[in-house]
């Protein structure tokens, strides 16, 4: 605006929205700048304004107006540009079985749009926080022995990353809520780095339980070696010291990946 030569003006009672956008005062006149469910809920989407929507939503973009009092003055239409690395993202995390659902605010065309070109199992749009929060439960109350891990970036994602087993965050791009309330940030918002993280999650855990394996496994064979009396003090150093280094060797293999 700056470099345009526009006269800013100063907004009065300018208040977010969450999931439907914002609203301020200008000049005694009340504006709202947001999406296709705030001005259904304002009232002032017409037939010939959904006219108008329909084609764009379509073409897989969302939709932002600007209403003045009473008036739809403008409308924005803005796409979210597909990282070329997040079909491969997807793709690695179904090869590791895990399924994907998008849960987005976005409208339904732009969602499904998005979750076709990168191979997205289920979608669901036009999704306000405490929506996406029921979608979470809705998947914990049937994950079976599975775990639901949410990724987010905004403040609208911020709850449902706190309610899911594992919440991470976009460490770059997100913002502060949802990296604060998330257990994971990922510093460079490479959705590849999603199934790295599974992976290594998934050979920690296997490491863990062959180190309580092989401890547990030592001290029982010198336990029952001690009570039948063939004990002696170099098995009581390996049993206690040895234990330790294998337990110790055998996770630095997790160095290598």
């Amino acid at each position: 605006a700056t470099e345009a030569g526009v006269a800013l003006r100063e907004v009065a009672d300018f208040a977010a929205i969450p999931g439907r956008g914002v609203s301020g005062s200008i000049d005694g006149q009340r504006y709202h700048l947001g999406n296709h469910r705030l001005i259904e809920e304002l009232g002032l989407c017409s037939p010939a304004i959904e006219a108008r929507l329909d084609p764009i939503e379509r073409q897989g973009k969302t939709v932002v107006l600007l209403t003045r009092d009473a008036d739809v003055v403008a409308l924005f239409a803005v796409a979210d540009t597909v990282k070329p690395t997040s079909r491969q993202a997807i793709a690695e995390l179904h090869a590791l079985g895990v399924r994907s659902l998008m849960l987005t605010g976005d409208n339904v065309h732009t969602a499904e749009a998005i979750a076709r070109e990168v191979g997205i199992d289920e979608v669901r749009g036009n999704l306000l926080p405490e929506d996406k929060i029921l979608a979470i439960e809705e998947l914990l109350a049937r994950k079976g022995n599975g775990r639901v891990g949410m990724v987010g970036d905004g403040i609208n994602d911020a709850p449902a990353l706190a309610r899911a087993d594992i919440g991470i965050a976009m460490g770059a791009a997100g913002t502060d809520t949802a990296i604060e309330t998330a257990d994971v940030a990922l510093m460079d918002d490479d959705l590849r780095k999603l199934p790295a993280f599974v992976r290594l999650s998934r050979a920690t855990a296997s490491v863990l339980k062959q180190n309580i394996v092989l401890a547990l496994g030592i001290k029982a064979v010198f336990l029952a070696l001690a009570v039948a009396g063939q004990a002696t003090m170099w098995m009581a150093v390996f049993a206690d010291m040895g234990a330790s280094l294998l337990v110790v060797g055998n996770g630095l293999r997790l160095l290598r990946r």
